[in-house]
């Protein structure tokens, strides 16, 4: 057989996936992660982490196994990174304390939180002055660091650069729904532009908060099948009834393809193509007609070299929202035609729920797996298919299949909308 080229079809160093790490409401780790997904297990429950008395919505994918219940979200979001990152880092087999390449981190926006907000509030309720004055009397009250910490959108970075040694000013970013994509978008174009030979990009997100969920109920996205939770993520079914919330991290080791050979690095896969466009049409509606999410994969087909022909399998966005569900199809038929309905559209929030700014990283993850393993994670709770969404949903139960390329699909709120391509070859 003859050696895969080192460079693509523009000249552009190949981009190869040489460790995964994740953690999500399923469990920690690939093995157990992977486990539960084909085995069409739930990792949606009751929320117990804190009051949901009067709640919407009452239930999410929370991770409740690592940290305890007083973390802040930052702190959370700290911790799945971290798991991810190490398991990551540890299957490419390179140093946990100093990996010598660059992170790109997917974070979600944090704010002080509750019993902060009260404690700044309480520390300055000795006087009577108000607004101004009453914040700088506060602040000189005592040790806010552990707070201000907390509150800062670049702490979990800058603890995982401490933790593993990563080189350069960590990034962290936010494009919503979409932001782990986003993460690995940024890493691929750091390897081909030459400025790195490694990268590790990650999403995290553990900001489950009663606040957090109180948002999304007043935008009517999430479910409120709180009787059987496990139920309540539906994607592309006719009952559905929104998406729900939950917790977790993936992360990737990138390298361009010379290096990995240099080091004699196992390659898992490669990230073929990547591709984004903006939707200016509303806060959190898609446009009517599409027509950002349908140019988002065009630009991810394009980038790999390829066109609609070559993807074997879709892991889409499917948030279980009439609406998006809705668009995603259009979407998705506009670009396949007729030829969509014989291609699996697998969407792994069904049982993982949407871990927002993780879910571009997780399910990118999920989607090599796939390559990888030769299954098809199922679509749960698809007992009643949605006649509008004529899709082959992989209802249900797991499916044997041999893919070599998988189109993942993130779009999100504010009109950020990236895709990504993912393959067992480079192009």
């Amino acid at each position: 057989m003859s050696q895969r080229p080192s460079t693509d079809f523009r000249g552009r160093p190949v981009v190869a996936i040489t460790g995964i790490g994740v953690v999500t409401s399923l469990g920690q780790g690939i093995a157990d992660n992977w486990a539960a997904l084909t085995a069409g297990h739930t990792g949606i429950h009751t929320i117990t982490r804190f009051p949901v008395d009067g709640l919407k919505t009452t239930f999410a994918g929370t991770i409740d196994f690592m940290a305890s219940p007083q973390a802040s979200a930052s702190d959370r979001t700290h911790l799945l990174a971290q798991a991810a990152v190490r398991e990551a880092i540890g299957e490419a087999e390179l140093p946990l304390d100093d990996f010598g390449g660059p992170l790109f981190l997917a974070a979600p926006p944090v704010e002080l939180e509750w019993p902060q907000r009260f404690a700044l509030h309480d520390a300055g309720a000795a006087g009577n002055d108000f607004g101004y004055a009453r914040m700088l009397r506060t602040a000189g009250a005592g040790d806010w660091a552990e707070a201000m910490r907390s509150a800062e959108f670049a702490n979990p970075a800058a603890r995982l650069q401490e933790e593993f040694g990563f080189r350069g000013l960590p990034i962290t970013l936010s494009t919503a729904c979409a932001s782990g994509a986003t993460a690995i978008q940024f890493g691929v174009e750091a390897l081909r532009r030459g400025e790195a030979d490694r990268v590790v990009v990650a999403g995290a997100d553990g900001s489950v908060t009663a606040e957090a969920l109180i948002r999304f109920s007043l935008l009517s996205a999430l479910s409120t099948h709180n009787e059987e939770p496990e139920k309540a993520s539906r994607p592309f079914s006719k009952n559905r009834d929104g998406f729900a919330m939950a917790e977790g991290a993936g992360a990737l080791v990138l390298e361009t393809l010379d290096a990995a050979r240099a080091r004699g690095a196992k390659v898992l896969g490669f990230l073929r193509g990547c591709g984004e466009r903006a939707d200016d049409f509303h806060r959190t509606r898609s446009k009517p007609d599409g027509s950002p999410a349908i140019a988002a994969v065009h630009a991810a087909l394009a980038d790999a070299g390829g066109d609609e022909t070559g993807i074997g399998c879709i892991n889409a966005r499917g948030t279980s929202t009439p609406e998006n569900d809705k668009m995603e199809y259009l979407s998705l038929h506009s670009v396949f035609g007729d030829r969509l309905h014989g291609i699996p559209v697998s969407s792994n929030k069904s049982m993982i729920g949407h871990t927002l700014t993780a879910a571009g990283a997780v399910e990118a993850i999920f989607s090599l797996l796939t390559i990888r393993n030769g299954v098809i994670p199922p679509t749960i709770n698809h007992d009643m298919p949605d006649p509008a969404i004529p899709l082959d949903c992989v209802p249900n139960v797991c499916r044997s299949a041999r893919v070599t390329t998988v189109l993942s699909n993130s779009f999100g709120f504010g009109g950020q909308n990236a895709c990504l391509v993912i393959a067992a070859e480079p192009a």
